[in-house]
């Protein structure tokens, strides 16, 4: 039963491999013109810049915690912790460094092809994809080789969470830093279009959708991908431990099925094809529905083989974590796409002004909170009720079902990372002076990725909620809690204390943006202002200088909401006990999940608002509306993708942190 060990190394090291042939094919492709390549030669400049600056902050975080579990838990649990970091590194370095070349290609591509240039954009977002899946199930099975005890592999999570936390915030606030400030000042006060190269913002724009959208939302699901595995193997060890004649299986089945996923998305991105008149969301939505597919096949016969009969139900629990990561995501679609009626109805509510704007766009975030939880609830209650309940392995299930969320990662991300790669592209197509006609190609599969994204993160917030609670779940099994008393006052102050803690963070990262934001305003009106001829277009404009603000910004702002999210369990954990911890833990799942929609889906929604009026309704660009719609959208930037997504790592690093310093709040 050992060698099926082999098969989680096995399954990462194939989708690295897919993953650089991917990447040579897209540099193989035409970059295009001189024009276009130097526009993208700042682009890939910046992006890669920003992470090396971003990656050395981090460092001196990794190696502290690292001294700090060499310590105090043990040496072998700090291998893993740098293992762990060093693998979600070089996820994002990867992914970054193929999508910031895979624009110019689509670019490019989008002057003779849509399908062409689907499939550079879809390539560049599937290297992402694969490198994080990759390097993920890659690093756990090797530490897991190695070690063969998922409490000391519990560290390679930790190592992968704590730079997909900074990696989120920072790739955050500065993306929205530059776009606030591209927006404001471009569009409404110079009235001049989007990615015009008059804006000296819309550099440093183009390179925020790469360190946000990609690297942030690729660290997103490295961690949660990972967490979900290392939960069922640790809630697997706790079983084994008590029953033997359960076999080992029952350990190594959560990585099996992530290699089958693995399997899966490389299949599925065979199918992402399209022509010149059909929907690109249809081609995306054959690869990511043919993965779940193939996913589910090759679910059903890893747990016929590999754990015992009685255990057969859980294959049930892990299609019903499937069934609410796509459910999930059909619902962001409802209420983010212009398509539909919640965000027509903000378009509209533009016609009176920005205030009326603010609040239908809050009032649709927050009722969106209503059916993306009853899925959640759901798949948590079948995956309990079908895998035994109290009396079975109930636990299991539940942990097992935010893996079969998260098994086909490589599609899911890959997916989500075509969206910024083709708005890149819509850019560089604008910014090179191309024929309106490639603009028009760029916008369409833009637009599609903004779709796209706003799935994207309606999947990493529901897999990110099933994630943490698997990970309370192992946590209360490894230090030994039964149950939680809820009249124990030392619970209480736990849960108003986790209920807190989103709020806070958000706060701190929204404070943040409109920092940063601010001062990306005044250098972009001071350019207006003091560089003669640059709105005639007869001198340009200084992008480095916004790069530069944006990068400054982001690596001192990340520090401190990085910091609470692992200072936090272990204050309450040492100071309160384990009991006040597994609270503070559920009180931060039940806020945070709700709080990360709310924000998510009304940013969404603003976004698109503004893009419906756009497209013509209610007056068009330059109308009052559009005005109002751009005050939307610019409320919307932090909400959608600084804070909100944020606060998917924030629950599940608490979780995971929780689990690895259990011994010091025993």
């Amino acid at each position: 039963m050992d060698s099926l060990t082999m098969f989680a190394p096995a399954g990462g090291a194939i989708a690295l491999l897919f993953a650089f042939y991917l990447a040579g094919k897209i540099s193989k492709a035409d970059p295009g013109n001189a024009t276009m390549i130097e526009i993208a030669g700042h682009i890939h400049e910046g992006a890669m810049a920003f992470l090396r600056r971003q990656y050395s902050a981090i460092a001196v975080f990794v190696v502290a915690v690292f001294l700090v579990l060499g310590f105090f838990i043990d040496w072998k649990t700090a291998i893993c912790f740098i293992v762990g970091a060093s693998c979600s590194t070089l996820a994002g370095y990867i992914g970054m460094s193929v999508a910031t070349k895979a624009n110019v290609r689509t670019a490019n591509a989008a002057r003779t092809s849509q399908n062409a240039a689907l499939g550079i954009a879809f390539s560049g977002g599937a290297v992402m994809g694969m490198s994080v899946s990759g390097l993920g199930l890659l690093g756990l099975g090797v530490m897991y080789l190695i070690f063969k005890d998922p409490t000391i592999v519990n560290g390679f999570a930790l190592g992968g969470s704590s730079v997909a936390l900074f990696g989120r915030v920072g790739g955050g606030i500065y993306t929205k830093a530059a776009d606030v400030g591209a927006d404001l000042v471009g569009k409404v006060e110079a009235g001049i279009p989007e990615d015009d190269p008059r804006n000296p913002a819309t550099i440093a724009d183009n390179v925020g959708d790469n360190v946000g959208d990609v690297a942030g939302m690729g660290s997103d699901l490295f961690e949660s991908y990972v967490g979900s595995i290392i939960a069922v193997m640790t809630l697997g060890a706790v079983l084994f431990a008590a029953k033997p004649d359960l076999g080992v299986g029952i350990i190594l089945l959560p990585m099996i099925i992530a290699a089958g996923g693995i399997l899966a998305s490389i299949i599925g991105t065979f199918f992402v094809k399209t022509d010149e008149k059909s929907n690109p969301l249809k081609a995306l939505n054959a690869g990511t529905f043919s993965s779940a597919g193939l996913l589910i096949l090759i679910a059903f016969l890893a747990v016929k083989f590999i754990v015992p009969a009685e255990m057969f139900n859980v294959f049930w629990a892990l299609v019903a974590g499937l069934v609410a990561g796509t459910a999930i995501g059909l619902i962001t679609e409802y209420y983010t796409s212009d398509e539909y009626k919640p965000v027509q109805g903000i378009a509209k509510a533009a016609q009176t002004g920005p205030a009326t704007v603010i609040i239908s766009g809050l009032g649709v975030g927050m009722f969106s909170t209503l059916l993306p939880l009853l899925v959640i609830c759901a798949a948590i209650l079948i995956a309990f009720l079908v895998s035994g309940g109290t009396n079975g392995f109930g636990l299991y299930g539940i942990a097992l079902a935010a893996v079969g969320m998260l098994a086909t990662t490589g599609m899911v991300v890959a997916v989500d990372a075509y969206g910024p790669i083709a708005d890149n592209a819509g850019g560089i197509a604008e910014m090179s002076g191309l024929p309106h006609e490639v603009r028009e190609t760029t916008d369409k599969l833009d637009s599609v990725g903004n779709t796209t994204a706003a799935i994207g993160k309606g999947f990493a917030i529901g897999s990110a909620a099933l994630t943490a609670l698997a990970l309370l779940t192992a946590f209360a099994q490894v230090a030994g809690i039964e149950g939680v008393n809820l009249l124990n006052t030392y619970v209480i102050v736990g849960i108003l204390l986790g209920a807190m803690l989103p709020f806070f963070f958000c706060a701190l990262t929204m404070n943040a943006v409109g920092r940063a934001a601010a001062e990306m305003v005044e250098e972009v009106r001071r350019q207006f202002r003091e560089i003669t001829g640059l709105m005639e277009g007869k001198a340009k404009a200084d992008y480095a200088r916004c790069v530069d603000i944006s990068t400054r910004s982001a690596i001192k702002e990340m520090i401190v909401p990085g910091l609470i999210a692992v200072a936090a369990p272990l204050a309450v954990g040492i100071g309160l006990g384990p009991e006040a911890l597994a609270g503070l833990l559920a009180g931060s799942i039940g806020s945070g999940v709700c709080l990360a929609i709310m924000l998510a889906n009304a940013g969404g929604a603003w976004d698109n608002a503004k893009k419906y009026i756009e497209s013509g309704n209610y007056g068009g660009k330059g109308s009052d509306a559009h005005a109002a719609g751009v005050v939307g959208d610019t409320v919307g930037d932090p909400c959608k993708d600084t804070s909100g997504p944020s606060l998917n790592i924030l629950l599940k690093l608490m979780s995971i942190v929780s689990l690895v310093f259990v011994p010091l709040f025993m």
